[in-house]
């Protein structure tokens, strides 16, 4: 059976020399890991992080790692992949997903949510340094238990002010609030540390010290 579907890319793993192994999101299946066969060219320009593509699905009743074929891009993120800054962050946020997120696990709502973040990282023109931040923030409610102060304060420590003032704020001003490197990193962490709690879960973000050597 074939399935047309879309899917967000959230990391990619090498098999052989001509075939890769995707794991995704997507509305149908949630995360899930399809092996494709794809050219070095097609790999590097296609599948980075976050990318939003469209494919077709081929079961196969005798394996869980069903192939994905015809890939192409739903949108071409130019605005992200134009950007160093943008790359890096999508790095991260991608990384934060494959690690959260359970095999399985998700549907259209988080797929919906996602590529909507997505898209807006990528018209955003200035003012997204703490964009990763609000990321996180939205994506506690997303996995259904939220943000609070009361749930914050005891990984937040000094940090839960400028906590408040992230989820107070619109979107807009909380792009403004002004940070430099070392304490969006420090919040992170403690976003980090909080979802891993809620989802019981283990945590390593390694692509959060590339993040904050690039915005210091």
């Amino acid at each position: 059976m074939i399935h047309s579907s879309r899917f967000i890319v959230l990391g990619v793993t090498k098999t052989g020399d001509s075939s890769l192994v995707i794991h995704t999101l997507s509305p149908e299946w949630g995360r899930r890991s399809f092996i494709t066969a794809v050219s070095h060219k097609a790999s590097g320009s296609l599948l980075q992080p976050l990318s939003i593509l469209e494919g077709e699905v081929l079961e196969n009743p005798k394996s869980d790692l069903w192939r994905l074929r015809s890939l192409s891009a739903e949108y071409p993120l130019t605005g992200i992949r134009a950007n160093l800054h943008k790359n890096t962050m999508t790095m991260f946020m991608s990384e934060v997903l494959y690690r959260t997120i359970r095999d399985g696990e998700g549907g259209e709502d988080l797929f919906d949510w996602c590529r909507r973040s997505i898209l807006t990282l990528d018209a955003l023109e200035s003012d997204f340094a703490n964009y990763h931040l609000r990321f996180l923030l939205e994506l506690t409610g997303v996995l259904g238990f939220g943000a609070s102060m009361e749930g914050l304060a005891p990984f937040a420590g000094t940090k839960l002010e400028v906590i408040k003032q992230l989820l107070s704020k619109s979107f807009a001003e909380s792009m403004l609030i002004p940070l430099n490197g070392e304490q969006r990193s420090e919040i992170a962490a403690v976003l980090l540390d909080y979802i891993a709690h809620n989802t019981e879960s283990q945590l390593n973000i390694r692509s959060l010290g590339v993040l904050r050597e690039l915005y210091q």
